[in-house]
């Protein structure tokens, strides 16, 4: 019976544990799946491996280019001295890797590095708004501390054993236990300000039309969710350290002063009147309802906009370090500009495809990064609450386009598993079906947004593919709009005048 005891707990408990972990790594897998769309982000390494076999002189930027260091111009000096080749080509093919690996964000490791540290663990863009700042602070830095706990209740899970640390910490033991205590207890505070903000001051930004139905359920949900777990932990140790205080066997220890928490010894006259028998259960309940929360946690993050926990890191590392604001040529435009004035030479197999396709009309069509930016999204609104168009009563709303986003993303993904990994058009597209066209012609390109995100999201990069997919492959524009376009391509300025005449207002000047 004593075994059985021992067992069969032990059981259980690798029984939830596996199943728990099967559920967050086959959604790791769909989510990864979704963002690649089928292609692995470093297959920068193939290419350079690729390009590398043709010559093998090629091998030394093959090499620097995996390290994300790029000297161009002395690649292009010594391999035009080694082979002869023209300077021209030789400009094109060092220039095209250089700007491959500036798109596939292999480049600067340790200005990236230093961004993810800043941005996505220490918070810094959070504390533009300090006192939201600090309360999320609170709470991060609880579900970090807080979680180091969980280290001890697994291995008593694993083990069958009681509190495995008390006897190898000593008095440092419940004095870290008291300092979680007390973490919990400011998590739990700052649940209760962000649930008042949403829920009774009703902040305009968290009001918005994307913001009703789950996404504002998901919100409220998940500052719910932690404070039951928090007090969890309470009724957890209170009813512990009764049971010590009692001699009750399994839970004290032979020679040692029972403990008593920082938080939970305030709680525990609520439980001073239990027999011992019913003490044990509410502990029992509480341990296995504890555990149970966090893994259910886990797996519901992996839902939720607050997958941002873990995606954050990655989406700050890879973020955009060039000029702010700075709009991305279309490479395929870029390259006929270049082929016709004669910059480069044309390279290309005569029967290799090309690419005529202009911006993006579904999520394929966007970046990979674009696609991470939709999955880290955390709702927050900052950059709803910044965009000049929607002040302005536009429909834009930088947040609904990331939530819009991820929506035909996470369809994509389902129509895949439903079509065994392959696309079947459904007719359907995130311009049009979730996106409409008076949300992307509302957007002045100001930035705003990319600026406000604490998380380093790029909303205005699909508005801008999206722009473009409307404007060269649907013409659907504004008149004008293709009044300017027209003066541009005549005249190369947005007036309806000749350049000789651009400088005429200043005659009257001289006067």
């Amino acid at each position: 019976m004593e075994l059985a005891a021992l067992i069969v707990p032990i059981a259980l408990f690798v029984m939830l544990l596996g199943a728990a972990v099967m559920v967050i790594w086959g959604r790791v897998t769909h989510i990864k799946r979704n963002i690649l769309l089928g292609k692995p982000l470093f297959f920068y390494k193939t290419w350079a491996q690729d390009w590398a076999s043709k010559d093998k002189k090629n091998l030394s930027f093959q090499t620097k280019a995996q390290n994300g260091v790029f000297e161009s111009q002395l690649l292009i000096n010594d391999q035009m001295q080694a082979q002869g080749r023209g300077q021209s080509g030789e400009i094109a093919e060092n220039e095209a890797a250089k700007n491959f690996c500036q798109q596939e964000r292999i480049d600067h490791n340790p200005s990236r590095m230093r961004n993810m540290l800043l941005i996505a663990f220490g918070q810094k863009k959070m504390f533009e708004r300090p006192f939201v700042g600090f309360m999320h602070l609170v709470i991060y830095a609880g579900f970090l501390l807080i979680n180091i706990e969980l280290l001890e209740i697994v291995l008593d899970g694993l083990t069958g054993q009681h509190r495995l640390f008390s006897s190898l910490l000593g008095g440092v033991y419940t004095w870290l236990i008291g300092f979680f205590e007390l973490t919990g207890l400011l998590v739990t505070l700052s649940c209760l300000v962000f649930l008042a903000r949403r829920n009774v001051l009703k902040l305009g930004r968290f009001h918005k039309p994307e913001m009703q139905g789950w996404a504002s359920t998901d919100a409220n949900l998940i500052l719910f969710f932690e404070m039951v777990l928090v007090s969890l932990l309470y009724t957890m140790n209170a009813t512990d350290s009764l049971l010590q205080a009692r001699g009750v066997e399994g839970y004290a220890h032979a020679g040692a002063e029972p403990m008593r928490f920082l938080c939970s010894q305030l709680v525990m006259p609520l439980y001073n009147g239990l027999s011992d028998s019913s003490l044990i259960l509410l502990e029992r309940v509480a341990w296995w309802g504890h555990i149970s929360g966090i893994l259910g946690f886990s797996i519901y993050v992996t839902y939720s906009k607050h997958l941002h926990i873990v995606l954050a890191f990655f989406n700050t590392y890879y973020a955009d370090l060039g000029s702010r604001g700075q709009m991305k040529n279309m490479e395929n435009i870029t390259k006929e500009v270049k082929l016709a004035m004669g910059l480069i030479e044309d390279t290309a197999a005569a029967d290799e495809p090309l690419d005529m396709s202009f911006g993006a009309k579904d999520v394929q069509q966007l970046s990979w990064k674009n696609l991470l930016d939709a999955y880290t999204c955390t709702e927050c609104g900052r950059c709803t609450s910044v965009c000049p168009a929607n002040l302005t009563g536009k429909k834009l709303s930088p947040r609904k386009i990331m939530m819009d986003t991820r929506d035909r993303l996470e369809t994509v993904g389902e129509h895949l598993d439903n079509h065994n990994g392959q696309w079947v058009d459904d007719n359907k597209a995130l311009y049009g079906d979730h996106i409409s066209r008076e949300e992307i012609l509302a957007c002045t390109t100001c930035n705003a947004c990319v600026e406000a995100c604490p998380v380093n999201i790029n909303p205005l990069d699909i508005i801008l593919q999206i722009r473009r997919h409307v404007t060269m492959e649907e013409a659907n524009v504004p008149d004008a709009w293709k009044s300017m376009f027209a003066n541009v391509e005549n005249t190369q300025a947005p007036w309806a005048f000749p350049a000789s005449d651009r400088f005429k207002w200043a005659e009257d000047l001289q006067k």
